[in-house]
């Protein structure tokens, strides 16, 4: 049995490829190049997995909300991902190594006894990234 908790949280970043020129780089990710930057509100599901224990949950939703929060919403929140967050610091900070990097942060040390199934991103209505966990 899964269960599926859904964030929210904003953040911002520039997305420039160092190696590419400055035409190269607008070419590739359009306006996600301005030199200043631009935001998104994210929408960040996590799903776990497992059974069901006595009190006939995978996990106290109040536990995993505690965990997010901890691990995830208060180090992504309204922050620049590229300077920001060390983990994405010399890497391009796209939302697909955004997930990577969320998923590394709540599977290290995963205290729950359901297991971490899947990290969901929602960078737009339009491009949303899934991270399924091995």
């Amino acid at each position: 049995m899964k269960l599926t908790r859904r964030y929210r949280f904003s953040a911002s970043h520039r997305l420039d490829t160092p190696a590419l020129s400055a035409e190269q780089n607008s070419k590739l990710y359009g306006k996600c190049n301005n030199p200043y930057g631009h935001g998104h509100d994210y929408v960040l599901d996590v799903t776990v997995a497992g059974s069901p224990d006595e009190s006939g949950q995978i996990v106290g939703r109040e536990t995993l909300d505690t965990l997010v929060k901890e691990r995830v919403l208060a180090r992504f929140d309204h922050r620049n991902l590229n300077t920001d967050i060390a983990e994405l610091t010399g890497v391009v900070a796209t939302t697909e190594n955004l997930a990577v990097t969320i998923e590394k942060t709540l599977a290290d040390g995963w205290p729950l006894r359901a297991r971490l199934d899947r990290v969901r991103i929602s960078e737009t209505e339009r491009n949303i990234f899934e991270l399924r966990v091995k």
